[in-house]
């Protein structure tokens, strides 16, 4: 079975997931919709897809699935629209910036029987599920506590800042899933601190470009996660799971994996500039998943619950910060 493919939204995530299909034997990307002609039309000629609209898109009949690039404010309208229409649905997070939003989408995604896969990449990082496979072979005994460093290489446009939801829902949200996807346990409450260290415009924008969060869980497990706008040395992506055992970890990766020594030192190339060319095989992973899943009936995993969740805990994030406490989720 070939899954029939419509990209909806060709800027650079779209153009990402583009790739991604057209490299899997078992998918075809038949059409690309975008607000912006020129954007489409370079998808198009790129891997040999249609131009439609996303009208076209949803009531054509050689489209088996859709995979939704567009601005977050649209995300939930077009989740909707596609359950309806019967086709399965991949959707960058997050669904939406309100959680009550997320659960009214949600709820028409159960109600049509839709199948909804949400866009967090990160679980299928080679690297990533190697630490995951190594706490659920015993390696490293009980899981007692989680850090996880995302630095990114500078900060975005003011202009994509203001309408991003923030750095706790535009950029710690994937760590937050990573949390839980590590931890293996829901936490209960959230501890988080936030300053603007790295431009001043993020704090005019009524944003934070260097945060910290404390996640614990009934049972004590704590998981730590540092956010900077700034690595003037790379995307800086790294994870530790310690525990009563041992301890597992996913280091720095590199676009070359050398280590040189002379007289001047030991030196290694540069990280990886930024997550384009970081989680290029977990894209192409994450494809993977959701074309098995259509074609076995699988359980999709990560969900439409998965990305509330991590809502729920950025949510709780920034309430911390304002309100200056630790925050119980419910």
């Amino acid at each position: 079975m070939t899954v029939r493919f419509g990209l909806l939204g060709a800027g650079r995530i779209g153009k990402v997931h583009a790739k991604a299909v057209s490299g899997n034997a078992s998918a075809k990307l038949v059409a690309v919709a975008d607000a912006f002609p020129a954007a489409a039309n370079a998808i198009a000629a790129a891997y040999g897809c249609e131009v439609r609209t996303i009208d076209a898109i949803e009531a054509a009949k050689d489209i088996d699935a859709v995979i939704i690039c567009t601005p977050t404010d649209t995300h939930a309208d077009l989740i909707e629209r596609f359950a309806r229409a019967g086709k399965a649905i991949f959707c960058e997070k997050p669904v939406d910036l309100s959680a009550d939003r997320v659960r009214a989408c949600l709820k028409v995604v159960q109600e049509t029987k839709g199948k909804l896969m949400v866009g967090f990449n990160r679980r299928f990082d080679p690297h990533f599920v190697a630490v995951r496979k190594a706490i659920d072979a015993g390696k490293i005994g009980d899981v007692e506590m989680v850090t996880i460093t995302s630095r990114d290489p500078g900060a975005p446009p003011v202009d994509y800042i203001k309408r991003s939801g923030g750095i706790f829902r535009d950029m710690t949200i994937h760590d937050f899933d990573m949390a839980r996807f590590l931890l293996g346990e829901e936490p209960v409450s959230v501890s988080a601190h936030a300053a603007v260290l790295v431009d001043k415009e993020i704090g005019a924008a009524g944003d934070y470009d260097s945060v910290t969060v404390i996640l614990e869980t009934a049972k004590g497990k704590q998981c730590v996660i540092t956010n900077s706008r700034r690595a003037t040395y790379g995307y800086d992506q790294r994870i530790e799971v310690h525990g009563s055992k041992g301890v597992a970890s996913a280091e720095n990766q590199r676009p070359v994996s050398i280590e040189i020594a002379n007289g001047d030192g030991y030196t290694r190339p540069p990280l990886h500039d930024f997550f384009m060319t970081r989680y290029t095989e977990a894209y192409a992973a994450e494809i993977e998943s959701f074309i098995a899943a259509i074609e076995k009936g699988a359980t999709i995993t990560p969900n439409g619950e998965d990305g509330l969740k991590a809502l729920e805990l950025a949510d709780a994030a920034l309430q911390s910060v304002k309100e200056g406490r630790r925050i119980t989720l419910g």
